[in-house]
């Protein structure tokens, strides 16, 4: 099989020819800038400063040698603009504090402040009033809160809207431009990364890009107003749904079929024990929203829907598929109720896995190469089974992971074919 007929295949949840394989489709199935400048050395590559995909959680670029390397079935689709508004062009040096050599946007503007930490502005704007900060010795930005006094009786759903807004022009055609690219001179499957649509997302909420955000935008108090201000979000909700549904008919017109996955969600519903929210409230809040644009994606296009959730979500897995949702990640095992052989048993045959295959919080950054390479070898050997299953660690690879557990694991998942 090709890459493209592979994932293909797991999405159909048909037995591939070997276990297919992601890093780097999406913000939420990579790894940490750091640790693919330090992976690209080990593996003995041109010693080139690597790009920085996602200036939030400062990921890596993974490039076609690598790709290989990892044996990697997908590319992802992403849009010109990053979490900050400003757009991915105009490449400059940059050094991080831990020696990693790095590629920036041009109007990355973060400079040393006297702690040592670094400051994020939205748009690039050095002017306007920063929006997220790196901890001195950090690896990726925090949001700062920028929440104005509340005024209930004042409250307008609107200015909690302000970032939601048609794609232009020049993004339809950038995505059209690279869909083409990808699609013609690739053979991997293209996994395209939607944006617009992740209810109550917080990491989107706070406005990183907005440099004067209105609304609710400090995170407990958005959590609040799920109980509190339900009326406020529900209407918010429905304003985001109509302007996702609009971008994702322009977004068709633009990309078509060329793409294989959908990611329209990054949103976490999910802690280590358990879900965040009830079953009901999902039902009454949110999927009414996600059935929506899935009923329409699946209408219209070829696309298979991709949601990112973390945490213990069992729970609310039915309600996920009932909802349309073709695909779960990041598959968090370690969470309550996520045990791999029940998830792989009671739901393989309704969602697909992405993710799962090792765990990015103790296994791959704190064990032995060879603890490693058991868990990666025991996950495939679960959830590959009759398909329906693309490999990926937990989330994205953090820093200071040991690259011989990376290595570990690329041999495992080699030596599964």
């Amino acid at each position: 099989m090709t890459s493209r007929e592979r994932i293909r295949a797991a999405l159909n949840h048909q037995q591939p020819d070997r276990v297919p394989v992601d890093f780097g489709g999406t913000y939420e199935t990579s790894i940490a800038l750091s640790t693919v400048y330090q992976l690209r050395q080990a593996l003995g590559f041109e010693d080139s400063r690597v790009k920085t995909t996602d200036l939030y959680q400062m990921l890596g670029e993974i490039t076609d040698d690598l790709r290989d390397s990892l044996h990697v079935d997908t590319v992802g689709l992403f849009g010109p603009y990053n979490a900050f508004g400003f757009k991915n062009e105009n490449w400059k040096e940059w050094d991080s504090s831990d020696g990693t050599k790095a590629l920036v946007p041009g109007l990355f503007n973060a400079t040393p402040e006297p702690d040592g930490s670094l400051l994020m502005y939205p748009q690039g704007d050095p002017k306007a009033s920063p929006s997220a900060v790196m901890p001195k010795d950090g690896h990726y930005f925090d949001s700062i809160i920028r929440q104005e006094p509340i005024d209930d009786s004042k409250l307008d759903p609107r200015d909690n809207l302000e970032e939601f807004t048609l794609y232009s022009d020049d993004t339809l055609d950038y995505l059209a431009a690279q869909s083409r690219n990808l699609y013609e001179n690739t053979e991997r499957s293209l996994v395209y990364n939607f944006t617009g649509t992740s209810f109550g997302d917080v990491a989107n909420n706070t406005g990183p890009e907005l440099k004067n955000p209105k609304g609710i935008r400090d995170i407990s108090e958005w959590y609040m107003s799920f109980l509190i201000r339900q009326d406020y979000v529900r209407e918010v909700f429905h304003g985001e749904c109509e302007i996702g549904l609009a971008n994702l008919k322009r977004v068709y017109e633009a990309i078509g079929d060329r793409v294989d996955v959908i990611k329209i969600t990054g949103a976490d519903y999910g802690s280590q024990r358990g879900p965040l929210v009830s079953p009901d409230w999902y039902r009454d809040m949110i999927k009414p929203f996600h059935t929506k644009l899935t009923s329409w994606i699946h209408e219209n296009t070829s696309w298979k829907i991709f949601m990112h959730c973390c945490g213990g979500i069992r729970p609310l897995l039915d309600d996920f598929i009932e909802a349309g949702f073709d695909v779960i990640s990041p598959v968090q095992t370690s969470a309550e109720g996520m045990e791999p052989e029940g998830l792989k048993a009671d739901f393989g045959d309704r969602i697909v896995f992405w993710g799962g295959g090792v765990d990015t919080q103790t296994a791959l950054p704190f064990g032995t190469p060879e603890e490693v390479y058991a868990q990666v070898k025991e996950r495939i050997d679960i959830f590959n089974t009759g398909g329906g299953f693309v490999f990926n660690a937990i989330h994205n690879i953090q820093p200071a992971t040991p690259v011989e557990n990376i290595l570990a694991m690329a041999e495992a998942v080699k030596d599964s074919f």
